[in-house]
Formats: structure tokens, C-alpha cells, sequence
């Protein structure tokens, strides 16, 4: 079983660049308070440290 966490969207994107807005449609986060699980992969990671500042990770599973 892969490894995956949950992301939520804590943030809003207004006044931020456009590449961190890109960011979090990239993760499928594109309203405040949705969640996604995601798989756990340093493209995913890099991105969640990227706009770290509007997401939380919930949990972990794997």
C-alpha cells in the first residue's frame, strides 16, 4: 500500500502569486476547508512546502 497524507486547505489565496494559486489547483485545493488525500511523493511534498503557509497536513496513513 503506498503511502499517502490528507491536505486541507487552511489559507486563503487571495493576494498571493499566481504560481501558489497554480499550486493548490495542482493539489486539487481550491476552496477554503477541502481536503484531499494524496499520495506521499516528494513532487507532492515539495508542493505542500511551497504554500505550506495555506495548508496543513492532517494526518499520515501508510
Amino acid at each position: 500500500m503506498a503511502k499517502t497524507i490528507v491536505v486541507k486547505q487552511v489559507g486563503s489565496p487571495i493576494r498571493r502569486p499566481a504560481s501558489q494559486r497554480a499550486t493548490l489547483v495542482g493539489l486539487g485545493l481550491n476552496k477554503m476547508h477541502r481536503t484531499r488525500e494524496l499520495e506521499d511523493t516528494p513532487s507532492i511534498r515539495g508542493m505542500v512546502n511551497k504554500v505550506s503557509h495555506m495548508v496543513e497536513i492532517i494526518e499520515e496513513k501508510g
